[in-house]
């Protein structure tokens, strides 16, 4: 009996042994095999350092391939604290040169990290400092490469573009909007250290940083860089509020370029409020459009054939009666007897109350959702505004009266270049966009690209024709002539909208603006210019925002290698316009037949002789009287 116990013991203990040998192996083997990389990777992190190598962000093009964003290489301060063996000497020597207390600097070094970066202080270091760091050679004291942001045109493009912060993330503008692709994936440089931190006389890994995607943008550089000249002169000449730009293709959408003012320098976005550097104005800012709006119910009444431009007439008396609220005309007693395309060209409020009366609330305020207002463009870019548009059941006799000549709605400048695009183009309604193409970092193979976007089409080609017609004609014979150029065939708007403080219209406060495209014809490019409350000039859209205008779209001639035009309406000039002629061809003639054949020019002489043997510009080119003409005089 004694021994039967003894021997049904041992088989317990023996198949318990055999269970625990066959745990042990179960273990080993899942060890090895589910867990080797996660506990390998925990006893590499014991005696393994990592020296951080940053990545660089992906580079910012214009549609050109101009850089916009660029970036430097810079130096950083990180520390081993373990393997600094003087502290207070190091503490001493790093805190002088960097300018910062003792006591600053003996948080970093006495930190229980195996790690410690030097931030901000030791961060984005300029050479100098640098290389007095790098002179003192101590233990556990690193400099590590750092890419900076560079953005060699400055405040050019600041909002669209945006800025990063220290750490090389985009916080604003397309930096954050494109940010994941723009960072990259950091390096490091990778060493061993003992279990007191000491460094090991072993290999160093090195772990090759990923650069960021390239941006390639829609902008054109030629095409920005005269938006921020002019600009510039809005500002330094009428002292405004703000004052904002935008220019587009209207047959796909692309953004050719946009700037405002006040703008900011991303390099030094630090001296700036949050305010300043966020609010983009032409996608964020909301105000009354004023006559610029009158685009949308033109094109509301021809798609509609409510009215006939040629044959429908309007006498206007200076002001209409509308329930209890007068509404006035600009010029005072009125434009009298018109033909509806003289409306146009006057711009005349009493006139489009008549038009909007006659396509109804239901029908106009559908117009004008399908034009995009009241809603995000979709745009590319954060912080767009949606403004504000009367909802129909809150829309009477009045309110109907005043959106159809841009009154008592609330719209954003992108809004307004996409709808007045769709009525110029066909009809088509396109969502804009700024950002053209990723590409790949080493060989800039494209990886995405961006293509134009049909949100719908609101009015036909027959109506879009006669809109342009109309706005030509503005150009030429009504409020938009200071935006004319000979052979161009421009059409426009002039807009002066009366600017609301606590719901009460200001006296003498106003934003000026105008929208301008050409060829009349065949538009490819489109122009918007907004100026809010000018100083010390005459408040009207067609003699501060059409001249700027003008000058932008001479630019884009240039740039877009734009082609004169024939045909078209005929400039009506008054005793202030300056006039178009034809230069005569005075080669082979004496000065003083040359002199009356150019009377209306200024002449610039070079050269001795009787006869005149060159001329610039040519005979038969067209320019403005008082232009210059440069002469020739030599033999025969």
């Amino acid at each position: 009996m004694f021994f039967k116990e003894i021997h049904i013991r041992m088989r317990i203990i023996l198949l318990f042994s055999c269970l625990l040998f066959i745990l042990v192996v179960f273990r080993v083997f899942y060890i090895q095999m589910f867990e080797y990389k996660k506990l390998n990777t925990l006893a590499s992190a014991l005696w393994s350092r990592n020296l951080p190598i940053e990545a660089k962000r992906g580079i910012i093009y214009d549609r050109n391939g101009i850089i916009l964003a660029d970036n430097i290489t810079t130096t950083s301060l990180v520390l081993i604290p373990n393997q600094i063996k003087d502290k207070k000497k190091v503490s001493y020597e790093l805190a002088k040169i960097l300018g910062v207390t003792e006591e600053e600097m003996d948080r970093h070094i006495n930190k229980k990290v195996s790690i410690e970066r030097v931030h901000p202080e030791g961060r984005r270091l300029d050479y100098k400092t640098a290389d007095k760091i790098n002179a003192l050679n101590f233990e556990g004291v690193y400099l590590v490469k750092e890419s900076k942001r560079y953005y060699p045109y400055d405040d050019y493009l600041s909002h669209v573009i945006g800025f990063v912060g220290i750490d090389n993330q985009g916080l604003s503008g397309l930096e954050l909007q494109y940010d994941k692709y723009l960072m990259g994936e950091n390096g490091a440089i990778k060493y061993f250290s003992d279990a007191k931190g000491e460094r090991l006389k072993m290999a160093e890994v090195y772990q090759q940083p990923q650069a960021g995607i390239n941006v390639m943008l829609t902008i054109d550089h030629n095409i920005q860089t005269s938006i921020e000249r002019e600009l510039d002169n809005i500002v330094a000449k009428y002292n405004p509020d703000n004052a904002l730009i935008i220019v587009m293709d209207p047959n796909n959408g692309e953004i050719l370029g946009m700037s405002s003012r006040p703008n900011f320098s991303p390099n030094n976005y630090q001296q700036y409020t949050v305010e300043e550097i966020n609010r983009n104005l032409p996608i964020w800012a909301t105000y009354e459009p004023g006559s610029t709006f009158k685009i949308i119910t033109l094109a509301a009444a021809l798609q509609e054939k409510k009215v006939d431009l040629h044959k429908d007439t309007f006498y206007d008396k200076g002001s209409v009666q509308v329930e209890n609220a007068r509404i006035r005309c600009w010029k005072a007693g009125g434009h009298g007897h018109q033909t509806f395309l003289e409306v146009v060209e006057n711009s005349c409020n009493p006139g489009f109350v008549e038009l909007g009366q006659r396509v109804g609330k239901e029908s106009l305020f559908s117009y004008i959702d399908k034009f995009g207002f009241g809603k995000k463009t979709g745009i590319d870019l954060n912080g767009e505004g949606t403004g504000i548009i009367f909802k129909i059941d809150r829309v009477g006799p009045v309110e109907l009266a005043t959106t159809s000549f841009g009154q008592g709605v609330s719209v954003t400048p992108i809004q307004q270049i996409v709808a007045v695009s769709a009525a110029i183009n066909g009809g088509n309604l396109y969502q804009p966009y700024i950002v053209k193409r990723l590409l790949e970092p080493e060989t800039n193979s494209i990886v995405e690209e961006n293509s134009k976007t049909l949100v719908r089409q609101v009015i036909d080609e027959n109506t879009s024709m006669q809109v342009r017609y109309a706005l030509e004609s503005v150009v030429s014979k009504g409020t938009g002539r200071p935006s004319y150029i000979d052979s161009y065939r421009v059409g426009g708007k002039t807009g002066t909208a009366q600017k609301v403080k606590d719901g009460v219209y200001m006296v003498g406060n106003y934003i000026l603006s105008f929208i301008g495209f050409l060829p009349a014809d065949d538009p490819q490019v489109v122009v918007y210019v907004a100026i809010d409350h000018p100083k010390g000039v005459v408040q009207y859209g067609g003699v501060v925002a059409a001249p700027i205008a003008k000058n932008v779209l001479n630019d884009c001639i240039t740039t877009l290698k734009i082609e004169k035009r024939e045909g078209g309406t005929e400039m009506e000039y008054n005793w202030m316009d300056k006039k178009y002629f034809d230069i005569p061809n005075v080669i082979g003639m004496n000065k003083e037949d040359a002199i009356k054949e150019l009377k209306s020019f200024q002449i610039e002489w070079t050269g001795s002789g009787k006869i005149i043997i060159e001329q610039s510009p040519s005979g038969g080119e067209r320019i403005q009287e008082g232009s210059k003409v440069r002469l020739l005089l030599g033999e025969n």
